[in-house]
């Protein structure tokens, strides 16, 4: 039928986000407004957007009851400036201005991505890509982190040299060399590039499934909380503020299916304060004790991931 047709396009043009990017209001920020109909995910789009441009969020309101989805972000460039370029403000306006899928890097199309995870020791990551170099593999780009004695690391290899038969043998090579001595061992996958949604993100998942929280005591403090009354959990977030903080927080949540309804971010010096309202992915608050501790040792792990350096990409 013609009308509903017109109808459900209506539905998704009055839903699509507006987005207002806004110098005048703060003295020492640009304020990023994103407006939308509600969606899964969407608050994770938009920060990694801004976590991609190495922006910094100095402050961010979150809204998204019912069907309707604010965020407000302060953010400032790596020099602690207002943005000023057109070009990055353009891009934020149209990267955020569309329920579009985020378009790949053309640099990572046609190659396949080996994910490692295993026990990390001194000259690991040398043995690594001494492999690949006696394979005569060509590696477009890395990616490594380690945490608590573990390993995670992505590397990006051209598809036409890795053949099924060949990447057989790249990944027995390669997990041999992971297992070693240790008895927690390791694992090595290859996947189309194209599976690989976003490295960081990507990392963080290998890093959790890899049970990266066995070892010391986390040190950044994060609270969970009941609000039974409203149906929400609380999650309060206090530690050292860094580069893709509210990145990597908000990430874990998305990965471990809580939704984000209310929260405020506020950085003070160096210190960072996050308040998030969340429930699960099927509407409910944290139900037991056990999953609030899940929850809290998630976080903590992915705030001190990164917390020690900032992990950069190895290209070749």
């Amino acid at each position: 039928m013609e009308w509903l047709h017109e109808y459900e396009k209506l539905v998704i043009r009055m839903n699509m986000p507006r987005v207002v990017i806004d110098n005048a209001v703060c003295p020492t920020a640009t304020l990023v407004q994103v407006d939308s109909g509600r969606k899964t995910g969407v608050l994770l789009e938009a920060v990694q957007v801004l976590a991609d441009l190495d922006l910094s969020i100095n402050k961010a309101y979150i809204s998204s009851d019912g069907r309707w989805f604010m965020d407000v972000f302060h953010v400032t460039d790596r020099l602690g400036c207002k943005l000023t370029d057109d070009s990055v403000i353009t891009y934020i306006e149209q990267s955020l201005g569309t329920w579009n899928e985020p378009e790949r890097p053309t640099a990572l199309e046609g190659l396949t991505a080996l994910e490692l995870t295993g026990a990390d020791r001194t000259g690991l990551i040398l043995e690594v890509f001494a492999v690949l170099a006696d394979m005569a593999c060509s590696v477009v780009e890395a990616h490594a982190w380690t945490h608590r004695g573990r390993l995670g690391c992505l590397i990006f290899l051209r598809d036409e040299e890795a053949d099924t038969e060949r990447m057989v043998r790249i990944e027995a090579c390669l997990d041999h060399l992971l297992r070693g001595d240790s008895s927690a061992g390791g694992a090595v996958a290859a996947v189309p590039a194209a599976a690989v949604v976003h490295a960081d993100r990507r990392l963080h998942q290998l890093m959790s499934t890899d049970r990266d929280r066995e070892g010391a005591s986390p040190t950044p403090a994060v609270s969970v909380q009941s609000w039974a009354e409203r149906g929400y959990s609380v999650v309060t977030v206090q530690c050292r503020d860094r580069p893709k903080l509210l990145f990597d927080v908000v990430c874990t949540l998305t990965d471990i299916d809580y939704a984000v309804f209310h929260g405020t971010i506020d950085t003070t010096g160096n210190q960072a304060h996050q308040e998030f309202y969340i429930r699960h992915a099927d509407g409910s608050p944290i139900s037991s004790e056990a999953e609030r501790q899940r929850v809290s040792q998630c976080l903590q792990d992915t705030i001190e991931r990164r917390s020690l350096e900032v992990h950069k990409p190895i290209r070749s």
